[in-house]
């Protein structure tokens, strides 16, 4: 029964009816069409209003293209820097190299400064040696014409005697070098020899006699005595004072 009264009312026999004129289906487009227009009217304005609370338009454009020209000058900045970095690391590296260079030269330089040193010193002593060779007008027979003493490592005393004959075709000489040195030992007068007397020397024209002696601990050594003898008699004698 209630259906039957719902369907009732649902059709034109019901007891409530309403009489509408009905709307072209154009109108009905053209009107949802006019609605729609408006919605998205609202919509896009809305939008830009809210580009321009949030400060999004209005110069945007200009400013992404300042950035991207800022962008660019600074890729081209640091591709300048990097050159200038490798330019600068080349110039190290040779200055490196060219340092390294310099110390290895320097230090060959160096070394042969030392072995020419070492050579001028020997040639001066040969010169020194050789030029006391020259005979002396006037002097014959042995003599003593040079000399040398020199304290080393303070207890160490190098000696070195030239004799020489200054004669033309001399005969052969055989006789002994003796040596004296004297000095000051614990305060009092000190004399010594050469450790086993008197040296043998044999020469023609000229000879070099050299060698070390040992000196006593505090010894202070003040001169040197050097004696050529043939037998028990003096041929020369020559002394110097340290």
């Amino acid at each position: 029964m209630r259906l039957r009264l719902l369907l009732r009312r649902l059709t034109v026999s019901a007891p409530r009816m309403a009489v509408r004129s009905a709307l072209p289906w154009p109108f009905r487009w053209v009107v949802l069409a006019i609605v729609f227009g408006f919605c998205a009217a609202i919509g896009l304005w809305a939008f830009e209003f809210g580009k321009v609370i949030a400060g999004l338009d209005g110069g945007t454009k200009g400013e992404l293209q300042q950035t991207r020209s800022e962008l660019e000058a600074m890729r081209a900045e640091m591709a300048n820097l990097k050159a200038e970095r490798d330019k600068a690391q080349l110039i190290a590296n040779t200055a490196d190299t060219l340092l390294t260079s310099d110390k290895v030269a320097h230090e060959r330089l160096a070394a042969q400064n030392k072995l020419l040193e070492a050579e001028n010193r020997s040639l001066r002593d040969d010169l020194g040696f050789f030029e006391r060779l020259i005979p002396t007008a006037g002097v014959g027979g042995i003599a003593i014409r040079g000399l040398q003493a020199e304290l080393r490592n303070g207890h160490e005393m190098k000696w070195q005697v030239l004799v020489i004959q200054a004669l033309k075709n001399p005969p052969e000489f055989n006789g002994r070098l003796e040596l004296i040195f004297t000095g000051v030992l614990n305060g009092k007068p000190w004399t010594a020899t050469l450790p086993g007397g008197a040296q043998s020397i044999k020469l023609k024209q000229y000879g070099r006699i050299e060698g070390v002696f040992e000196l006593p601990p505090e010894a202070v050594i003040k001169g040197v005595t050097a004696k050529i003898l043939d037998g028990s008699v003096t041929k020369a004698v020559q002394s110097i004072k340290l």
